[in-house]
Order: C-alpha cells, then structure tokens, then sequence
C-alpha cells in the first residue's frame, strides 16, 4: 500500500489508541494539556470568549480524553475563566470610561433567553445531523466568523493610527475608540436601559443582574424538570416521551415572554429620553435575533456562544472592549449552566476539572492584566480583536480536523453517516 494510501490509517489506530485510557492520571500528556489550556485560557478569556474551541481539541488530542469527558471539562474550564473576567469587569472601573463598567448588562439581559433557547434547539440539531455536515458547516461559519473579525481588527487598527496622527503626544489615543464611538463619543457604551432609577453607572445595576439570575433559574429549573433524552431526571419521565418535548418546547414562550418584557421596558424608557441620545445605537432588536444564532450554532457545533456572538457585535458598532466585557459575562451564565447539569448527571472526574479550572481562572486573570495593560499602554483596543481572532483561527483547524478524523472514522468502519433522530 503506498504510504499516502497508509497515513490515514496510521492517524485512524493512533488516535484509537489515544481514546483506550479510561484511567486519568498526572501522566506527561496530561500536563502537556494543562500547560496548553493556560495558553489558550489566557488568549481567549481576554477576548472575552469562553475558548471551548481550544480546551476540546487540546483535551482529546493531546491528553487522550473522551469527547464526552473534554466536554465536561471544557463547561469547567471555561466557568472558571468566564469568572475571572466577570470578577475583573464588574469591580475593575476601566479609566478611558469614566469609572462605568464596560460590561453592558443590557445587551446581556437582551440576548441571555434567546441564547439559552438557541443552544437548546442546537443540541437537537447536533444529535440529528450527521458528523460530516457538522464538520463542513463548523469549518465555513467559522472560517467566514474569523475573516469579519481580523478585518474589523484591520479597520480599528488604521482608525487608532490615524487618531494617534492627529493627537502628537498620544496621551487620548484611541479614546474614542475604546468605548466605541469617535471623536470622543461614548454613546455606544452608554447601557441600553440607563435612565432607570438604579444608578447604573456608578455601581453593580442589582435590577438587571438580578433579572439575569432569575432568567438562569428559571431555564435551569425547567431542564432539572426535563431531564436528559435518557429519562434521567429528577421526576419520572419517559425518555424522549410526551413529557419530555412539551418541557423542551416550553423553552420558546419563556424565552419569548421574557424578550418581550425586556423590549416593552425599553421602549418605554427610550421615550423618555430624546432622539438624539438613541441616536446611533443599535436596533435593540437585533441583540436577540443574533443571540439566538451564536446560541444555535454553538449548540450544533458543541462550543460555547461566546466565541460566535463576539464578531456579531463586532460587526453592528460595539466597541471591542465593552465586547469582550459583555461576552465573558454572557459565558458565564451559559457555562455555569453547562457545568451544574454536568454535576447533576453524576460526572466523574470532578477533583480534576476543578483543577482544570482553577488553571483557567488564574490564567484568565493574567491574560486580561496583559492586554489590557497593553490596551492602555498604547491605546490600541484592536489587541483584543485580534486576540479573539487568533483564537478562532486555532478552533477552525484544530475542531475541523479533530472532526474530520471522526468522519473518517466512521467511513473507515462503514458507519451509519446519514441524519439520525433526536431519540
């Protein structure tokens, strides 16, 4: 057999042989992994991204996990660096915003239910497509995801030079820039919702953070009702029976009823306010319609949505800072979710994905020293463009070639590859 005929067989037993261990030990892989994860934790929480599409890829390939195992892990790994940079964005003022938070807690209450449901729905997707179209579709949104967001780095970056011409001394480099506006116009960081009575601006806005809990109990609370397609769960339920669709399909007029309510609140505020202080913003509309394609997509592609929402928002005029502080906040409420079902479905390994995820929490806190520390240094907030599109280019050829070797896998042992059901 020629030897190009023979190197996909070679890859095929290798990466067989890689999937054998069912014993996690301190082996050298294993730290190789945790040492790559640091890595990756800290290049993509400073994005503001969860970076499941690093921590999977490196997991199985490198320590030889299970995908089911690197998947429990990633929930784990991404909380614990989501956490940190929540931390960081919530009590750290930035300088360049007159002491707000660069977290806009209304695009977080605008897209979380429509996320949650899109993720939902992407799971289904993920179970009755087949791995091959997966993988293609996987391989050109991201592809296509990570051009918008090195070319939207490319337009902030030509913008701070130029900015930085006009001011010789460089000492407001980019500040206009840095909350999204220019020439000094920070209304693009204004928070969406301001003018309610809690002083948004000055503090934690306890209203909507507390609106935001409510929203993640309350989803939570019905997949704890729901169970999983195999009837665990913590009422009896058939699995995948009568019971169990109409507890999914509640999820569309909770997340609806709670979109609603959250637009209505608005609509109702922005009257208040004048023309042109609306003037410019985003359709607020558009939060929860591309809420729920990052929320659709990364449950079809097995990845968390903070890495497909960021270049959306990129793309309708939010600046990259108050993105990447938006995004992390957003990734924690779906990756604690992820991480509690874990829990609740008896994972093992836990010790071990706490451990992996205190790797992740520190190295997310050094890699949001480093660039913002860089970000104020030079006035360049396209580093975290760039950061975020670094990093989805790793995902697009480390997660398609990692589902590739499974197609393979498949055709090599004449695998049923065609569309399955849900059940």
């Amino acid at each position: 057999m020629p030897a190009t005929d023979q190197l996909p067989y070679t890859i095929l037993q290798w990466w067989i042989q890689t999937h054998q261990n069912t014993q996690l030990r301190l082996t050298g892989p294993m730290v190789i992994a945790g040492m790559l994860c640091f890595i990756a934790a800290a290049v993509s929480c400073a994005g503001g991204i969860g970076g499941g599409g690093l921590f999977i890829p490196i997991l199985t390939i490198v320590a030889g996990l299970d995908l089911k195992t690197a998947s429990s892990f990633s929930a784990f790994m991404v909380t614990g660096g989501s956490m940190a940079n929540v931390i960081c964005y919530m009590f750290v003022k930035s300088s360049k915003t007159r002491g707000k938070s660069l977290i806009d807690y209304d695009i977080a209450l605008l897209s979380q239910p429509c996320m949650l449901l899109g993720v939902s729905i992407g799971v289904i997707c993920n179970l009755v497509f087949p791995e091959w179209l997966i993988t293609i579709l996987f391989g050109f949104f991201l592809a296509w995801s990570t051009f918008k967001t090195c070319k939207s780095g490319v337009v902030f970056w030509k913008l701070e030079s130029e900015e930085g011409r006009r001011n010789r001394f460089g000492e407001e480099l980019g500040s206009g820039l840095v909350r999204g506006g220019k020439d000094g116009d920070d209304s693009t960081n204004e928070p969406l919702l301001c003018r309610e009575l809690e002083n948004c601006n000055l503090g934690i806005p306890w209203v909507k953070l507390g609106v935001l809990v409510l929203v993640w109990f309350t989803f939570f609370l019905l997949y704890l009702l729901r169970g999983n397609r195999y009837g665990e769960s913590i009422i009896p339920m058939e699995p995948c029976g009568v019971g169990y669709w109409v507890l999914s399909a509640l999820q569309i007029p909770l997340a609806l009823t709670f979109t609603t309510w959250i637009l209505y609140r608005r609509e109702s505020l922005q009257d208040q306010s004048s023309p042109e202080q609306e003037k410019g913003k985003p359709n607020a509309l558009s939060f929860p319609v591309m809420a729920l394609l990052a929320g659709l997509l990364g449950g079809v592609f097995g990845i968390g949505g903070g890495m497909l929402i960021s270049p959306l928002l990129l793309q309708v005029g939010i600046s990259p800072e108050v993105t990447a502080a938006t995004c992390s906040f957003m990734v924690f409420f779906s990756a604690t979710m992820s991480a509690t079902q874990y829990l609740l479905l008896g994972m093992e390994h836990i010790y071990i994905a706490l451990g992996f995820a205190l790797i992740c929490f520190s190295a997310s806190l050094i890699g949001l020293k480093v660039v913002h520390s860089a970000v104020e240094k030079h006035g360049r907030a396209s580093l975290i463009v760039f950061s975020v599109g670094t990093v989805m280019a790793l995902s697009t050829v480390l997660i398609t070639t990692f589902g590739a070797l499974d197609v393979w896998r498949d055709y090599t042992s004449r695998r049923y590859m065609g569309f399955k059901t849900p059940c």
